[in-house]
C-alpha cells in the first residue's frame, strides 16, 4: 500500500527541479533554433558529411530529404474515405496458471467515411499452447514473453494486410456490405486469426485488387523496429520477413501505410543539427570522442525532436521529410525504407513513419496525412481508430479469468485431474489479512 503522506514530503522538491528544468529547456530550444537557420544555409554539405561518415558516428542521425525551413499544411481530405487499423496485445504463459499456455489477440477496425457503410471491428484471438511454439524461442536464448511481443507485432502486420486486400477486393465486387458477408466476418473480411507463417512471400500471379476510395493503413507505433537489432538473424527474419511481405500487399493494393507515434521521444533530428557544432575535421565519432562521457555536440541535450518542432509549427503543419538512419534499416531494402515527418496534430507533435514508397508518391503522401490528421481531429487528439483497435484488442482481468474458467472446464471434461493455479496464485487472489 502506497503512503501518500510520505510521498506528499517529496512533492515540494519535484515542482522545484521541474521549474528549473522549464527554464534550461528554454534555453536549449533557443540554441537549437540558431543551429537550424545556420544548417540551413549549409544543408547538402551536411548532408554529404554525414551520409560519408555515419559508420563513425556513435549516434543515429537522420537525412532531411526536403530544405530545412519547409512547413506545408497538410491537406483537406476527401469527403469520402476508409481508415483501417490493427492492434494487439498478448496474455503472456504463466507456471502458476492451470496450464502453460500464452494468447495473442488482435484488434482490427476499418472505419468509412461518406460512403454509407457500416464500421468494421471485431478481435481475432489465438492460442498457442504446443510444445513447438512454447520453446521455438530457447534455441535462440529469447525469453519467451519477449518472442510472444515479437510474434504479435508481426501478426498485426499481417492482420493489416488481409484487411487491406479483402477490402480492394470487395471494392472490385461492387462493393460488399457487411450484411452480405455475414454479421460476425464483415465487409468481405476473413474470421482466421493472422498467422505470419502463413502469409504468402511470393508475388501474386495475377494483378491484385487495388482500393479505389482514399484509403488509409495505420499502426500504432513506429515502423522502424529497432528491438530486433540484437537478435540473432534467424529470429529476426523469423519476424521482418512476414511483416516485408504484409508490406507489400498493402502497397499492392494502393493503400498507404504509416505508423503513428504520440509523445515520440526519438531525436534523429536534432541529432542531424549536431553536426554543424561538431568542433573536429570531421565527425569521426570512434577516433576523437569514443571515451567521452559527454560529447562536444550534445549543446541541447536532452531535447527531442517532437519538443523542438513544437516551437516550430503551427497547428495543420508538418515538418520537413526525413530518411532515418536507423542501423536496423540496413535489412529493411531499398523500398521499405523509413521516412519520417513531424505533425502538429492540434494537441501536441506526432511523429509518422513511412515506407519509402509511401513518401516518394505524391498522392500517396498526401492523402496519408490529410486522413491521418483527420482522424485525429475526430478522435480528439488521437487517431480514433487506432484507439479503436486498441479497444478490440485489450485483454481485461475479466477476460482473463473467463478464458482459465473455460480452459478448466474443458480440461476436467477430458478428464484431466488436480486442475488448478498453484498454491502462489491462490494466495495472491484472495488476502487473510
Amino acid at each position: 500500500m502506497l503512503d501518500l503522506t510520505k510521498v506528499a514530503r517529496q512533492m515540494q522538491g519535484i515542482s522545484q527541479h521541474m521549474n528549473a528544468e522549464t527554464a534550461a529547456s528554454r534555453k536549449r530550444l533557443e540554441l537549437a533554433t540558431q543551429l537550424l537557420l545556420r544548417s540551413q544555409a549549409q544543408q547538402s554539405e551536411l548532408v554529404e558529411r554525414l551520409q560519408q561518415w555515419r559508420d563513425r558516428l556513435i549516434f543515429t542521425a537522420a537525412v532531411p530529404v526536403e530544405p530545412l525551413d519547409t512547413r506545408v499544411e497538410i491537406p483537406i481530405p476527401p469527403k469520402a474515405h476508409t481508415v483501417i487499423a490493427t492492434d494487439g496485445s498478448q496474455m503472456a504463459p504463466s507456471h502458476h496458471e492451470i496450464a502453460y499456455c500464452y494468447l495473442i489477440n488482435i484488434g482490427r477496425v476499418a472505419l468509412h467515411y461518406g460512403q454509407s457503410r457500416h464500421p468494421f471491428m471485431d478481435s481475432l484471438p489465438e492460442v498457442f499452447y504446443k510444445a513447438d511454439d512454447l520453446n521455438i524461442s530457447r534455441q535462440w536464448g529469447i525469453r519467451i514473453e519477449e518472442w510472444l511481443g515479437y510474434w504479435r507485432t508481426a501478426s498485426e502486420a499481417v492482420a493489416l494486410a488481409e484487411l487491406c486486400t479483402s477490402w480492394a477486393k470487395s471494392q472490385e465486387n461492387g462493393g460488399m456490405t457487411a450484411e452480405k458477408a455475414g454479421r460476425n466476418v464483415g465487409a468481405g473480411f476473413t474470421n482466421q486469426s493472422p498467422n505470419p507463417r502463413d502469409i504468402s512471400l511470393n508475388p501474386p500471379l495475377q494483378a491484385p485488387a487495388r482500393s479505389t476510395v482514399p484509403t488509409l493503413a495505420m499502426v500504432d507505433g513506429s515502423l522502424i523496429y529497432w528491438f530486433l537489432e540484437q537478435l540473432p538473424s534467424d529470429a529476426r527474419d523469423r519476424i521482418l520477413t512476414p511483416i516485408f511481405a504484409a508490406w507489400e500487399q498493402i502497397r499492392a493494393a494502393g493503400i498507404p501505410l504509416i505508423g503513428y507515434l504520440s509523445a515520440s521521444r526519438s531525436s534523429e533530428a536534432m541529432n542531424f543539427l549536431r553536426l554543424p557544432v561538431c568542433p573536429h575535421p570531421v565527425p569521426n565519432c570512434q577516433t576523437y570522442c569514443n571515451n567521452l562521457d559527454k560529447l562536444p555536440c550534445q549543446v541541447f541535450d536532452p531535447l527531442r525532436d517532437a519538443r523542438f518542432w513544437l516551437s516550430q509549427l503551427q497547428p495543420g503543419q508538418r515538418s520537413p521529410l526525413w530518411r532515418s538512419g536507423a542501423k536496423i534499416l540496413d535489412l529493411y531494402g531499398k523500398e521499405q525504407s523509413i521516412y519520417f515527418c513531424y505533425v502538429h496534430v492540434g494537441a501536441e507533435i506526432a511523429r509518422i513513419d513511412m515506407p519509402a514508397w509511401v513518401a516518394e508518391d505524391a498522392v500517396m503522401f498526401d492523402q496519408a496525412l490529410s486522413l491521418m490528421l483527420a482522424q485525429v481531429q475526430k478522435g480528439y487528439g488521437y487517431p480514433v481508430t487506432l484507439a479503436e483497435a486498441h479497444n478490440q484488442a485489450v485483454v481485461t482481468g475479466s477476460d482473463r479469468a473467463r478464458f482459465f474458467a473455460m480452459l478448466e472446464q474443458q480440461m476436467i471434461k477430458a478428464g484431466l485431474r488436480n486442475v488448478g493455479t498453484s498454491y502462489k496464485e491462490t494466495r495472491k487472489r484472495g488476502s487473510i489479512a
